[in-house]
């Protein structure tokens, strides 16, 4: 029986319309971007397939074309705690790159999804020369940076409707997920996993938020109406009894 290939074995060129949702590929000069394009390389993702594992050595710069993924670790107790998700448009793990060194968390595809790698050393050569990298690069940190401030407020939540919210708020960051737009193609079960409670819990957060207008669910996915109320604590949860 022939073993069913690896992410990586299953890398290939990337279609026109793929490079088309890179957003920093439109930053670059032409020189640049002649550079970077034939060191790009994209793979196809199952579900459960792991894009990056803790202890591995760098080699590419992640990003998302189309799918979810998400950012987790394990625990000294063998538990798993999930940081983010990762949707598409979204890039990570240039910490990791600038530095270097390996992972220190699991990147898993949650569903069917396309994934992008820049090589790690044009990842470098593009810092050397490109200002307009640098600069998306930067605000990449700087995003990077409030999203897991915020990432631990939402941990130590009590509020199951906070809490969703503040998940669902952290995955239309339009600097570190300009592919997502107005509509998050996800489902319940997905929202679950990224957020650590029940697919039931998450049905009555979300039956909430779209009761005050916040958002509206949609077949596939969720539609985003009110932003800044779904980033703020200061919302109204329904009880539940």
């Amino acid at each position: 029986m022939v073993a069913e290939l690896t992410l990586h074995q299953r890398r290939r060129d990337p279609k026109p319309d793929e490079l088309a949702g890179i957003p920093w590929l439109a930053i670059l000069l032409p020189s640049e971007r002649e550079r970077a394009v034939p060191d790009i390389k994209v793979g196809d993702a199952l579900p459960g397939d792991f894009v990056c594992r803790i202890g591995r050595p760098v080699t590419y710069w992640f990003g998302v074309v189309e799918g979810l993924l998400k950012m987790s670790t394990d625990n000294a107790d063998g538990q798993t705690m999930t940081f983010t998700g990762v949707p598409p448009g979204g890039w990570f793990g240039e910490g990791t790159a600038l530095k270097r060194e390996s992972y220190r968390y699991n990147i898993q595809a949650l569903r069917k999804s396309v994934v992008a790698g820049l090589e790690v050393d044009t990842f470098h050569w593009l810092l050397d020369h490109s200002i307009g990298f640098n600069r998306f690069v930067m605000n990449q940190l700087n995003e990077r940076l409030g999203q897991f401030i915020a990432a631990r407020e939402i941990d130590r939540m009590n509020n199951p409707d906070l809490r969703v919210a503040r998940s669902l708020a952290s995955l239309f960051n339009p600097v570190l997920y300009p592919g997502v737009g107005e509509v998050l193609r996800i489902t319940q079960q997905e929202l679950a996993y990224l957020v650590g409670l029940s697919r039931q819990r998450v049905n009555e957060a979300l039956s909430s938020l779209q009761e005050q207008g916040i958002i509206r669910v949609e077949y596939g996915g969720l539609r985003i109406l009110d932003l800044p109320s779904l980033r703020s604590t200061l919302f109204i949860s329904r009880p539940h009894a």
